[in-house]
């Protein structure tokens, strides 16, 4: 690294190693990136010929832009780079001259801080750059005209703490997560700061002496300070960010009905019972509910599943997705078991992906002892499972993609009751969609979300690169007491001679 820029700290060397077109930072206030742009802006404008690039800045005020071409001004001067003092000067405007800011650098190009209307972009190419993005007036019209700047080779960067859910700058940060917008995305909170060094920085700078401690007193000063706004203004929530994430209206729109529910319960004193018994009734409930709804399934298309694991209080919920030609996800679909012992829940699982034509990727509840039964069915499938921990930031990254696929009418799911109720338990807590606490059933039953929990994952499945891999055919008709004994998960697994003809290949 430049030796100047060695006074970085991760997140700030994160944001400047990354070159994209277009790349946007969700941040804590005062944290340093916009510093780091400058650096940025300086390095590209002191560079001569093709290479170099010429900087515009929008700030929302006076004092942003001179605060911003100073800085450049001043890395310059670390750089040891030619330039000019800051001027400045006047452009001519159809409506009235506008303020602006400029550095030369003797490589020919320049830094412009400008003010916040979208036509002072228009007509120019080099590197927009966007500061708190969130407070300008017109961000959409100023997103238009910087993005122009890529057509050419330029860059545009977007940089801002948030200013409420449905400002949109927000709206654009949700649109990156969900995949419309082919941006790159950085995130960085107060306190993801802080574990990059944030106040031993600051300590450095004021030459006092750093201790935990006083780390610990510091952020508490700066979260008091800022009191309510605090999600805000230093952890990246938007404010009055709450409630349902899907509407009633938008799920039974991509309801179809007719998709089958397999559910099946057992009383209690099931899992007491002989193994054998438990494996034989097991499997007689897979051949006459499950058998009739997987031979349904197209065998030319992708499969993949996801699940949400229950034992006793809540459900396991397996859901089915198959990606059809014109790419919608279609549900062929969903099983609901409900006070099943781990071994015959197992023996499901493997009913199921066993048969899944083009069985391509599942994704599933790893967390408690959901673990048991991801961590099986990973022995038993390989890469092909994607055991997921779900958390906050799992939920962050890949729920925005699922509600997409709603808004985009590429997901069709079972009409019922219960899986409507479960999607519109998922709600926005403090800016991040989530499962909303416990609720009954249509039966009465308690319910956590279970099925619309299974559905985003077998979504997030059907988006997973799953690479190159090999699956085993259906078995030719009359060899069917042979591939019950494949299935079996209670046994070792099946020679190469015992799959009942049928072979390994890729697709």
């Amino acid at each position: 690294m430049n030796e100047p820029l060695s006074i970085l700290l991760p997140y700030q060397r994160r944001w400047l190693a990354d070159q994209s077109q277009v790349k946007v930072s969700e941040k804590s206030r005062r944290i340093g990136i916009t510093w780091t742009e400058a650096a940025d802006r300086a390095l590209g404008a002191a560079t001569g010929g093709r290479a170099g690039i010429d900087g515009w800045y929008i700030g929302y005020n006076k004092d942003m832009a001179l605060e911003f071409v100073e800085a450049a001004a001043r890395w310059a001067r670390r750089f040891n780079r030619a330039a000019e003092a800051v001027e400045e000067i006047a452009l001519a405007d159809e409506r009235a001259d506008i303020l602006a800011y400029r550095i030369r650098f003797a490589s020919g190009h320049k830094i412009v801080a400008l003010s916040s209307r979208p036509s002072n972009l228009r007509g120019k190419d080099g590197c927009a750059v966007i500061d708190e993005a969130a407070f300008h007036e017109d961000l959409p019209g100023l997103l238009k005209a910087a993005l122009a700047f890529t057509m050419w080779g330029g860059l545009v960067r977007i940089i801002s703490t948030h200013n409420g859910a449905n400002n949109p700058f927000n709206e654009l940060i949700s649109e990156i997560r969900a995949g419309r917008r082919p941006y790159s995305l950085h995130r960085t909170t107060f306190d993801e700061a802080l574990a990059d060094g944030l106040y031993r920085k600051i300590c450095e700078q004021s030459e006092t002496e750093w201790s935990e401690e006083k780390q610990r007193e510091w952020r508490q000063q700066i979260v008091d300070y800022y009191g309510d706004n605090v999600g805000e203004e230093l952890f990246c929530i938007p404010r009055a960010s709450s409630g349902a994430y899907l509407s009633s209206v938008l799920i039974e729109a991509r309801m179809k009905a007719g998709i089958p529910i397999l559910r099946w319960e057992m009383p209690a004193e099931f899992s007491g019972r002989p193994e054998a018994d438990r494996y034989s009734e097991t499997q007689a409930w897979c051949e006459d509910n499950l058998a009739p709804a997987i031979a349904a399934l197209d065998p030319a298309l992708a499969s993949f599943f996801g699940e949400d694991f229950g034992r006793s209080g809540d459900l396991t919920v397996i859901w089915p997705l198959q990606i059809a030609h014109d790419l919608m996800r279609r549900t062929p679909f969903v099983v609901e078991l409900r006070n099943i012992p781990f071994r015959n829940q197992e023996q499901v699982l493997f009913y199921i992906a066993d048969r899944l034509p083009r069985f391509t990727m599942g994704a599933m509840d790893a967390r408690g002892n959901g673990q048991y039964l991801a961590e099986t069915a990973a022995q038993r499938y390989g890469a092909r499972i994607v055991q997921v921990m779900l958390s906050e930031s799992w939920y962050r990254e890949n729920m925005p993609r699922y509600k997409a696929a709603f808004e985009d009418g590429t997901i069709e799911i079972p009409k019922d009751a219960d899986v409507l109720a479960d999607h519109r338990a998922i709600v926005l807590e403090q800016g991040v969609a989530k499962v909303a606490e416990r609720r009954a059933g249509a039966d009465g039953k308690g319910r956590h979300g279970d099925s619309a929990m299974a559905a985003a994952l077998a979504f997030f499945a059907s988006r997973a690169d799953p690479g190159q891999i090999g699956y085993i055919s259906a078995p030719v008709p009359g060899k069917r007491d042979t591939f019950d004994r494949r299935i079996d998960p209670f046994g070792a697994p099946p020679a190469e001679d015992e799959l009942a003809g049928g072979r390994v290949r890729g697709f």
